[in-house]
């Protein structure tokens, strides 16, 4: 790292900067023990295991890590620590769709998830199933963490301390809870859920403090007994408010970010932490993703995107790249918006080198050359954009192979070999994908209008005594001076193009022509000509 980075970072208004800023504020001269001793910053995400991995979860531990990133940088390499914590005690309220032996969850309900039998019949619970996908999925990304469960903390009695601290500070919890309920949720609210001794349920009832100091309290079992039972060594799980701010002061969590949907619970659990002789860590809420027709993706409605369908249309990167933008600002996820960010990814990433250090630290293919690792392939340029990529097997149609367009790449990319070219080779399989699934099956080429029609053949002409060599400048000066010819009738050149993708590629919006003319091949782009003119 360079004092230049270092130096720049300092009044960077990347917002992975800004938000680690509030770090540095809370730690002057970095986080230290009682000693004095330099200990590493804690950063959070949390996990409910109820179901699996999904976009949201990449995304909070991509942002929570891009500011853990910033952080280190603005304090020359403090040390910090990313936990990704499980929230695996929760009783299963409902079974979910997507796995099998249903019977044998619904049999199990409102146990807590590390004490269901996995449906998967691969591992010793239903979460521990679940946590193993958690895992997986943020290895597969190279995320750098430590994986934390609740069931282990609470049975293994390493939160009995804080859970003490819950019942000394009972009455204080419920004066910040009672008045954010409903008057009837009121009369049964408890901020300690007691598991049942008799069926090992997590009950929702009312629970009255025995003996604080040893973790005693009374409440009715589900058999309709009242009985008095230590809330310790996994016979308890806090609700969720109470909960999430026990684990910050327990864990001594400094910064968590969460979604606007949890605004009302950062502003309770902050109170309950202090409560409890903590502090509410730093953090960013961010807004909520919506689906093409802006309404709030839910996962009832499955009305999302699923990062499984973002890989299988885009790369990862672009992924990344499109999570880290504006944040604070609601953000559609749909198949429609994975060419765009596919493009942008590689024009910022080509852009660093030639950027001022303070350009650098804005960019945000800097920020995610460096989430886990060394940055490396900053400039690094992509030989045909994703764009141009999906208008070629648009024209190849839905049979095109990869050897296919290879081919056609081959009139465009110097040393044009899947194996000298990875990343655009893992985008003709995409695009591939791509056009398959979305572009194929709704492709319409209209047919020109009479000046368009002349326009065309004009073009047609012109090509005729264009080699095959012709670059893709020489080839978009021959496109230009057809369109701005005022015998043909367009009023602005914007109005040749969008005839030139609606008749040969069907598309209302494509690439520079003369690019896509160099890559398809003159003759073979005479014969798109010729057929939209009916020839």
């Amino acid at each position: 790292m360079t004092d230049a980075i270092s130096t720049a970072a300092q009044t960077s208004k990347a917002w992975p900067f800004e938000e680690a800023r509030k770090l540095i504020k809370r730690f002057h001269g970095g986080k230290r023990d009682a000693s004095g001793e330099l200990i590493p910053v804690l950063f959070e995400t949390g996990y409910g295991p109820s179901g699996l991995p999904h976009i949201g979860t990449f995304q909070e531990v991509l942002r929570t890590t891009l500011v853990r990133r910033a952080y280190e940088v603005l304090t020359g390499g403090h040390p910090t620590r990313l936990v990704a914590f499980s929230d695996d005690m929760d009783g299963l309220r409902k079974v979910p769709d997507n796995v099998p032996n249903k019977a044998l969850l619904d049999a199990h309900l409102g146990h807590p998830l590390s004490r269901i039998p996995d449906p998967f019949e691969k591992f010793e619970s239903f979460a521990h199933h679940n946590n193993a996908m958690l895992r997986d999925f943020l290895d597969r990304f190279g995320f750098d963490y430590e994986f934390v469960s609740a069931s282990d903390r609470y049975n293994s009695g390493a939160f009995d301390d804080a859970l003490k601290g819950v019942l000394r500070n009972w009455q204080a919890i419920m004066d910040i809870m009672l008045p954010t309920l409903r008057e009837e949720r009121r009369k049964t609210y408890s901020p300690v859920l007691p598991v049942s001794p008799t069926t090992g349920e997590v009950l929702q009832v009312p629970v009255e403090v025995v003996d604080a100091e040893a973790g005693i309290v009374r409440f009715t079992d589900s058999n309709g007994e009242t009985i008095e039972h230590t809330i310790l060594g996994g016979w308890s799980k806090l609700q969720w408010k109470v909960d999430w701010a026990m684990r910050w002061v327990a864990l001594g969590v400094d910064y968590e970010m969460c979604g606007k949907d949890l605004t009302d619970s950062v502003t309770q659990s902050g109170k309950i932490a202090r409560v409890l002789g903590g502090q509410r860590p730093e953090g960013l809420i961010y807004e909520l993703f919506l689906d093409e027709k802006g309404e709030k993706i839910s996962k009832s409605k499955g009305n999302g995107l699923t990062i499984e369908q973002w890989l299988e249309y885009g790369s990862e990167e672009s992924l990344g790249f499109y999570l880290f933008r504006e944040p604070k600002s609601a953000k559609s996820l749909h198949v429609g918006i994975i060419p765009r960010a596919v493009d942008e990814y590689w024009q910022f990433r080509e852009k660093i080198p030639t950027q001022p250090i303070e350009q650098q630290l804005g960019n945000p293919v800097w920020h995610l050359l460096r989430t886990n690792g060394p940055a490396e392939g900053e400039g690094e340029k992509l030989p045909v954009t994703y764009g141009l990529l999906l208008n070629l097997v648009g024209v190849l149609g839905a049979q095109a192979t990869r050897d296919q367009v290879w081919s056609y790449l081959g009139n465009y990319v110097e040393n044009a070999d899947p194996a000298a070219h990875p990343a655009l080779d893992g985008l003709v399989t995409r695009a591939l994908a791509y056009n398959r699934d979305f572009i194929a099956p709704t492709l319409q080429r209209r047919k020109p209008e009479e000046n368009e029609a002349k326009a065309l053949a004009a073009l047609d002409e012109e090509l005729a005594g264009t080699s095959d060599d012709a670059t893709a400048e020489e080839l978009q000066n021959i496109v230009y001076e057809i369109g701005k010819d005022p015998h043909y009738g367009f009023e602005q050149l914007r109005d040749w193009f969008k005839c030139l993708y609606e008749t040969l590629l069907g598309s209302s919006a494509g690439p520079r022509m003369g690019s896509f003319i160099a890559l398809y091949g003159v003759s073979n782009t005479r014969k798109l000509i010729a057929e939209a003119l009916g020839d």
